[in-house]
């Protein structure tokens, strides 16, 4: 490495001794020419994996043309991009902002803008869950509540009550009159790769319309097309109030997003939100191109498919390296393994054999490829899990 001193950077990550150039499909390579099978995928936000033609092309062009505007004017990319995420999903309206923890952060702002304007308020506490995670801002760590994320922290934002996660019982039980949202992942991500069941997902929609309860998805990790839906939750046939969405919007670009129903985005008036760079050129541009490319005919099912396959194959290390793995889980490309051996010990073994994947809670490693990924680099990623697994049977 030509300057390995990262100590002009905050000493907030576990990085790797890995200084990565170049990237290219769903391959990435380091500084000294070796190659990877990336199936950490940015943790789920290359949806198309790297410098995907489309996604350079559409920046590029952007970039000669307007690269920002105050959004005290109008600009055609932000109002195409909404209403075409308004036509695909349950939304009535959308807000553009820079990262997933923003637009979570947004969704709890609106619980307490909402009840106010409607004058049914104080209902400003948010009902979360155990392992959950939703971002990094003051807010979004006290909604998740785990110790990495507040330790130090401290006084924490109040107004998150927080059950295990997949408990219809003890959600009900948590509602008071102060109460405005329930707030969940579809899936947890960084929580070790658990579904929601459908039914789960449903019985939450009924307890949030008989309290009068706004219903908040976090689908940062899950959304656009992840798991072989657009979101995730179109699974259990249920629709939310408000959705965080990210990663996958940008595909590598900084983005994110809320989208609301009428009710909600009617709370708002000029001046009580807003952002610098909300809804700017380059990203809508990004984002248009994004959409071009998953709401294709043909796309969602095709991740489904990949996703069958690669589930498939990690069921196989778990019948084949029962020392080594304990379980498979996840839907659709977000994927996740058990593992009975130390998940950081087992993702750095991964990536000196050339294969990128990220370590979550729960003694998980996440398996997260672009959604791109081909037959051949699912049996290949494979391959290099069963080689790695049997030389770590022992350890």
């Amino acid at each position: 490495m030509a300057d390995a001193d990262d100590s002009v950077l905050f000493n907030v990550y576990r990085r790797a001794d890995v200084e990565v150039v170049r990237g290219e499909g769903v391959r990435i390579w380091d500084d000294g020419g070796k190659r990877y099978l990336d199936f950490m995928g940015g943790v789920a936000v290359l949806a198309l994996g790297h410098c995907h033609p489309a996604l350079v092309e559409a920046l590029s062009s952007q970039a000669r043309t307007l690269w920002h505007a105050s959004n005290l004017l109008r600009t055609p990319g932000a109002r195409k991009v909404a209403r075409r995420l308004v036509d695909a999903t349950f939304a009535d309206a959308v807000f553009f902002n820079s990262s997933g923890s923003e637009a979570v952060d947004l969704a709890i702002k609106l619980v307490r803008r909402y009840f106010n304007t409607r004058g049914d308020g104080p209902r400003w506490r948010v009902i979360t869950m155990e392992r959950g995670y939703h971002g990094r801002t003051l807010a979004t760590i006290a909604a998740g509540g785990s110790a990495k994320l507040t330790d130090g922290f401290a006084p924490l934002v109040d107004g998150f009550d927080r059950v295990p996660f997949g408990d219809l019982a003890a959600v009900e039980a948590a509602i008071g009159p102060e109460t405005g949202a329930i707030l969940l992942e579809p899936i947890l991500g960084d929580g070790g790769i658990v579904a929601a069941p459908p039914e789960y997902l449903r019985g939450l929609r009924q307890l949030a319309d008989r309290h009068g309860l706004l219903l908040i998805l976090d689908e940062v990790q899950t959304g656009l097309g992840r798991t072989g839906r657009l979101f995730a939750h179109e699974d259990a046939g249920i629709a939310p109030d408000i959705l965080a969405m990210g990663k996958g919007i940008g595909a590598g670009y900084p983005l994110a997003g809320v989208l609301v129903t009428r009710a909600v985005a009617d709370c708002l008036a000029p001046g009580s939100h807003g952002g610098t760079l909300a809804g700017a050129p380059l990203g809508m541009a990004v984002a248009d191109a994004v959409l071009d490319i998953v709401l294709d005919d043909g796309f969602l099912s095709s991740v489904s498919a990949k996703g069958d396959a690669l589930a498939a194959r990690l069921k196989d290390m778990v019948r084949q390296h029962p020392a080594v793995f304990a379980e498979a889980r996840g839907v659709g490309l977000m994927r996740g393994l058990k593992c009975r051996v130390d998940p950081w010990l087992m993702a750095g073994r991964l990536r000196d054999a050339g294969l990128l994947v990220a370590p979550a809670m729960d003694d998980v490693i996440r398996l997260v490829p672009p959604l791109v990924v081909s037959d051949a680099e699912i049996e290949e990623a494979a391959a290099i899990l069963d080689r790695v697994a049997a030389s770590m049977a022992s350890v």
